[in-house]
């Protein structure tokens, strides 16, 4: 089971958790509000918080999106009814009108600390804090339903305190969630500044080529006509390739404030593998071997360079996360239509052992091979181990 599939799991599971417990909170509610035959009055005592405790169930189960303006707005609206309940209550109890509730009605204050939570974590930042504090008012203020002693007001405080916990753990996931966001930006920005540092590089070689040929065709003109043929065709097959790499890799590069004088890096592709796998080997504990099937020559280099950082990357994690693994296995393959890697270990499967390959160099991986239109997945082997999986589509041109 991947990562996501997993969380989602776990998602599933708490909200499946929570909806049992809210279940059991509000039969309590339901029994002590009916324990004898009160009347009209005490049927609208057990209605009106069970109304309300069911209304809170829309805001703390979802998952909702950062940044939400909606949930705080109904968070705010839910806390002044209940506010308002409360204050009638109390009146009409002071003032004889209304008997006096058995219960303030623990499923509604479980749902309204669940939605101080939800908003602290969820909540647009402008809304949150205003809809935190009302609904953290009314949970403190729901026993006063009761009555107004001292036990009563103990109570409430303690409600207060389970809603104020509730906030702190939204506030730090928020805080959390926040970090990791700014960490995978920045990871795609370094991405996309490695694209420009290897797109630097590729126009510069086969330009500086495309110039030497012309220059050298214009001095054999005349002696030998026929070279210049050669020359220019060359000068056509190296254009065309230099500009369809180009306009694939200018795409990727959405970053208007990337800084221009980016220090350059040599390109290095799948051609240059046998080194670096020799560099792994003296270094680890376990064997590299390196598995070719098809002809790697002619690749887009943005299709090798990428390649290449797949398998550092495995090799890297493979170094940092099985140092039990005794052999690693990569696997280069091309067909007519795909490029296939393939980087395998058998160390501690994630099974037996904290799950592998997870980090920001994975995200940023990741987000290189789909802005090629390939597809990249780590996990488990089916024999133990680890095994990290990229596949990139070649071009029509390239592929024929």
């Amino acid at each position: 089971m991947s990562a996501p599939d997993l969380r989602r799991l776990w998602v599933r599971l708490a909200q499946a958790a929570g909806l049992v417990a809210f279940g059991l909170l509000a039969l309590f509610d339901f029994t002590a509000s009916t324990a004898d035959d009160r009347g009209m009055s005490a049927l609208l005592l057990l209605l009106v918080p069970v109304g309300l405790a069911v209304a809170t169930v829309p805001l703390w189960l979802p998952v909702h999106q950062p940044g939400s303006r909606r949930l705080p707005v109904a968070a705010l609206a839910l806390a002044a009814a209940s506010l308002a309940v409360t204050a009638g209550v109390v009146l009409l109890s002071a003032g004889g009108g209304i008997l006096i509730a058995r219960t303030w009605g623990l499923a509604e204050s479980a749902g309204l600390i669940g939605v101080v939570f939800v908003v602290s974590r969820w909540g647009a930042p402008r809304l949150a804090p205003w809809a935190a504090v009302a609904a953290g008012l009314a949970v403190a203020a729901m026993p006063l339903r009761v009555g107004t002693d001292n036990l009563l007001v103990i109570f409430g405080l303690l409600q207060a305190l389970a809603a104020a916990g509730a906030a702190g753990v939204g506030l730090y996931l928020r805080v959390i969630a926040a970090g990791r966001a700014r960490a995978i930006a920045l990871v795609r920005a370094e991405q996309r500044a490695e694209f420009a540092r290897d797109l630097h590089d590729f126009i510069a070689h086969h330009v500086t080529g495309i110039v030497v040929q012309a220059q050298g065709a214009r001095f054999v003109a005349e002696q030998d006509p026929q070279r210049v043929i050669v020359a220019l065709e060359q000068i056509e097959r190296a254009g065309a390739e230099t500009m369809a790499s180009m306009r694939r890799m200018v795409g990727i590069l959405r970053n208007p404030d990337a800084p221009p004088d980016a220090p350059l890096a040599p390109l290095a592709g799948v051609t240059e593998l046998e080194p670096l796998l020799t560099g792994f080997n003296g270094a680890a504990n376990a064997p590299a071997r390196l598995h070719v099937d098809g002809d790697l020559t002619g690749l887009p280099v943005e299709v090798s360079t990428s390649a290449y950082r797949v398998v550092m990357e495995g090799l890297t994690n493979t170094r940092q996360h099985a140092p039990d693994a005794r052999s690693v296995d990569v696997v280069v393959r091309r067909t007519p239509d795909w490029l296939l890697v393939r980087v395998a270990d058998d160390g501690a499967s994630p099974r037996t052992a904290p799950a592998r390959g997870h980090g920001f160099g994975l995200i940023g991986l990741t987000e290189r091979v789909r802005a090629l239109g390939g597809t990249i997945t780590a996990g488990p082997g089916v024999v133990g181990g680890w095994v990290l999986d990229a596949a990139f589509p070649l071009p029509a041109a390239v592929a024929r």
